[in-house]
């Protein structure tokens, strides 16, 4: 799908508020509302728009401890890759799988209520998976959110 000027303003403003009223949507994009809808939706069946979703903060359920881990596989692993990332993604903890060039294969960013919980994620987790080589946590000390935007 070929993006124009208005579906990047109608993109924007969706990331900044997805519950933006469509009346206040097209008003802002200069299109009817019927228009606005229908974009939309084009956006969302052209898989653009990926989903429409609450932002959770993990500290609000006790999660109060986030962190980034780098995970290397061993290299006899590397044929089960797309594997790998969906089981990663189902652990307790997992916010986020990230498949990255580089040294390491996977960034996972976790929230745990505490370091001892987070050790034991390391340690049953990945550390006793048998296609993983290494990891190195990294802990977070604030998460700094961009607002909105495309990017």
């Amino acid at each position: 799908m070929k993006l124009d000027e208005i579906d990047r303003v109608l993109l924007e403003e969706l990331a900044k508020d997805a519950r933006i009223p469509n009346n206040a949507l097209a008003a802002i994009a200069g299109i009817a509302p019927s228009t606005c809808l229908g974009r939309v939706r084009a956006l969302v069946e052209n898989g653009v728009i990926r989903g429409f979703h609450a932002d959770i903060d993990p500290a609000a359920l006790g999660m109060d401890l986030q962190a980034m881990i780098a995970v290397r596989l061993q290299a006899n692993a590397r044929s089960h890759l797309n594997r790998l990332g969906d089981d990663f993604a189902k652990l307790d903890s997992v916010l986020n799988v990230y498949f990255v060039a580089g040294v390491d294969d996977y960034m996972l960013h976790v929230a745990t209520t505490d370091s001892a919980q987070l050790r034991d994620f390391v340690v049953n987790n990945l550390s006793a998976h048998p296609a993983v080589a290494a990891t190195e946590t990294i802990l977070i000390f604030e998460h700094v959110r961009p607002r909105g935007g495309t990017a």
